[in-house]
């Protein structure tokens, strides 16, 4: 596999992401369906947006290691939250997990009127290899 990144800009970088990323000799693409706060038996958290992000992040981080994957190739990150003010208070911790993994992907944050029961965040990713 080998990714080229393409920034015709520099002012993304402190925002944890890049404009592009072209993929080419791929050996397999996983595609992770939303990671959110929610307990091995299925209960969802009503924790706070940070203690919800960090378990998102978990949650995220476990589906892909399962599956065979490196978090390091994450290419597409998409971010659903119920309230982006929250969110952008809490940059620091989607900082943290792409310093974590080097991971230098495409990144689009929605903001929606509600995600299920109490969640306040949801991360959706496609991983290759």
């Amino acid at each position: 596999m080998e990714k080229r990144i393409i920034n015709p800009w520099e002012w993304q970088n402190e925002r944890h992401y890049v404009q592009a990323v072209e993929v080419t000799q791929v050996q397999g693409t996983l595609y992770c369906s939303g990671q959110a706060a929610i307990f091995p038996d299925g209960t969802p958290s009503d924790a706070d947006m940070k203690t919800q992000f960090l378990m998102a992040i978990e949650n995220l981080e476990k589906l892909i290691s399962e599956s065979g994957y490196d978090p390091t190739n994450i290419v597409r990150l998409t971010i659903y939250t119920t309230a982006h003010d929250e969110f952008f208070a809490n940059l620091d911790t989607l900082g943290e997990f792409i310093k974590k993994h080097d991971i230098r992907s495409s990144v689009s944050a929605i903001e929606v009127t509600s995600l299920t029961d109490t969640l306040k965040i949801e991360l959706e990713a496609t991983v290759v290899r």
